[in-house]
């Protein structure tokens, strides 16, 4: 099973939203998954995992999920220097067992030029990183996932049920 994950933040808690799908191809998922999460962390800069990795957790624990394969939106290294972001933190809370894909919209300050993926006939790339897998394997696997426009299907369903009230 491959796991999309998304958090929306709420005044006071978080919904967590995980999207399943077997194979990178799949056009329509195999589950959704929701979790609320109460006593979120405040934002910080620079320490976004501190406030989401606990929702993310949250949700594969609730439900007694074991993905093969975690994709989140956010980044797994940061910068040029690669500092460890949200995608390294969960990829070390779960022993280094589940490789996680980071996919962003945005780039982060000195973000490495080959994270940059294009999509369908965009011209906007997206970012990638990894950990547990190779750069360039994420990559593939985020070009071939469902979905004709920049944004991939599934990973645009995920962002959806997050935010649903």
């Amino acid at each position: 099973m491959i796991l999309a994950i998304d958090v929306d933040y709420r005044e006071s808690d978080a919904l967590a939203a995980g999207i399943s799908f077997n194979d990178w191809q799949d056009e329509i998922h195999s589950h959704i998954y929701r979790g609320v999460i109460s006593e979120i962390e405040d934002y910080e800069s620079g320490s976004f995992y501190r406030r989401e990795l606990p929702c993310i957790l949250h949700l594969l624990k609730e439900h007694h999920l074991s993905p093969e394969i975690i994709v989140i939106d956010g980044f797994v290294h940061l910068g040029d220097e690669s500092r460890p972001g949200l995608g390294m933190h969960l990829y070390n809370a779960l022993d280094r067992k589940v490789p996680v894909i980071g996919v962003t919209k945005s780039p982060f300050k000195k973000t490495a030029a080959d994270t940059k993926l294009l999509r369908g006939d965009s011209a906007r790339p997206l970012y990638i990183t990894a950990a547990g897998m190779e750069l360039e394997t994420a990559k593939a696997c985020i070009l071939s996932i469902h979905g004709k426009h920049r944004i991939p299907t599934l990973l645009k369903q995920a962002d959806r049920e997050c935010r649903r009230k």
